[in-house]
């Protein structure tokens, strides 16, 4: 009787534990983050895809839709191969190691959190890929299809991967305490500040500031926009990786900066020009989603509603007078809008994060001129990182194979010169 006893007790006593163990595994997050995976992947192909081709003339529209899903499939690829591992492994300040090769180890019933690990590496793998998808633009309608391969190849493996190390996987950056929520330095600046290099060394097309370079087809820049819009809030609210308070701010957030800035784009438009344009609106919605990346879990709504309006006009400013101090033909104005817009909400996060100023407030023993200093410490960081990275990796691919396809081709279009193929065969 006492025997009984006594392992009935034990049983009481011990099954509340074994079912917190079991109950590490939400099925809600499980579930949210699915719905956030694919909807970054939403945000690749189809939306940067079309935002793009629509930009280009017609003669190159395929060969951006080709080095955006070519690009991203080739990323996928290698993320389960060697950059999950790299990325969030544990290691040094700038790589992870070596231990998931090929995801080696990772089990079907492994948890990171509350969801299963495949689910992270998948939510993980599509930032990676449209990362790398983002860059094209830059140089886009004068570049060889194969030396966008061997380029990206490169970059991901020496850029894209360390930077998510350092600011996400336990490198140095994240232990500084830079506030990165979904990827201002680790998505936009990053790819940005590739582009902008590779724009440098590409050169610009031809007849570039001499006769008019207008995009084919505004109808698809605003639906590539629209999806953008769509599928940033897997981007931002997935990024909370659990469906909570944080997703639920990360989400609303999203929604009002992306708005103030269309609002702010067409109104620094309008004065400027006299006319608020389509274009601009699709675009604002761009600097707005990325100016809010890094700080949506961070800040209020009221921060987010500044962050908006600034990076609309700051958008503004980057396509059209910065772009002219550069002097560059960055083709979908990846720089001006990704790059710049990046940067001001990367040091607006250190700002509107202030409790003070309705964001969850800084760590202990931060102050808004730290945190500051941290996040212009990072931007810093990034920008050296990937231009170098990036400079190396281009001049490996002219070595290989040539960066830019011959005059005649280029004059031509590589739709059907790199493709074989035409958009419009009547």
């Amino acid at each position: 009787m006492l025997k009984k006893f006594t392992l009935t007790l034990f049983f009481l006593l011990a099954c509340p534990v074994f079912a917190d163990e079991v109950a590490v595994v939400d099925k809600a997050d499980n579930g949210f983050m699915m719905i956030c995976t694919a909807l970054v992947l939403f945000m690749s192909v189809p939306g940067i895809a079309l935002f793009y081709g629509g930009l280009l003339r017609a003669k190159n529209v395929l060969s951006m839709l080709s080095q955006v899903l070519v690009s991203f499939s080739l990323i996928a690829i290698l993320w389960v191969i060697y950059g999950y591992s790299l990325a969030f492994g544990e290691g040094n300040w700038f790589f992870g190691n070596f231990k998931h090769i090929l995801l080696v180890g990772v089990g079907i019933t492994d948890v990171s959190g509350t969801i299963y690990e495949l689910i992270w590496i998948a939510f993980q793998g599509s930032f990676a890929c449209i990362t790398c998808c983002l860059i094209p633009g830059a140089f886009a309608e004068r570049i060889r299809f194969s030396a966008v391969l061997i380029f990206m190849v490169i970059w991901f493996t020496f850029s894209y991967i360390p930077m998510a190390h350092m600011v996400w996987g336990g490198g140095i950056l994240g232990d500084e305490g830079s506030l990165d929520f979904a990827g201002g330095t680790v998505v936009h600046i990053n790819a940005a500040v590739a582009g902008l290099v590779g724009a440098y060394l590409l050169k610009n097309r031809i007849g570039f500031n001499r006769e008019p370079l207008k995009p084919f087809n505004l109808p698809l820049v605003y639906i590539g926009a629209a999806i953008l819009y769509i599928g940033w809030f897997g981007f931002n609210a997935g990024s909370s990786t659990h469906a909570d308070e944080v997703a639920g701010l990360a989400f609303i957030n999203t929604v009002v900066a992306t708005a103030a800035a269309v609002l702010s784009w067409a109104l620094t438009e309008w004065i400027r020009r006299g006319k608020p344009s389509c274009l601009g609106a699709a675009s604002g919605v761009i600097a707005g989603l990325v100016g809010i990346t890094p700080a949506a879990g961070f800040v209020g709504v009221g921060g987010a509603l500044l962050i908006g309006l600034i990076c609309g006009a700051a958008g503004v400013w980057g396509v059209s007078s910065l772009k002219r101090i550069l002097k560059v033909d960055d083709t979908c104005d990846v720089f001006g809008v990704h790059g710049v817009c990046g940067m001001v909400g990367c040091l607006l996060t250190g700002i509107f994060t202030s409790e003070a100023l309705g964001g969850v407030g800084y760590q202990e023993g931060i102050t808004m001129a730290t945190q500051i200093g941290i996040q212009v410490m990072s931007i810093v960081t990034c920008v050296i990182w990937t231009s170098v990275v990036a400079f190396i990796a281009y001049k490996i691919a002219d070595l290989c194979v040539g960066l830019r396809v011959c005059e005649e081709h280029e004059r031509e279009g590589l739709d059907i010169n790199s493709h074989g193929e035409s958009a419009f065969n009547n």
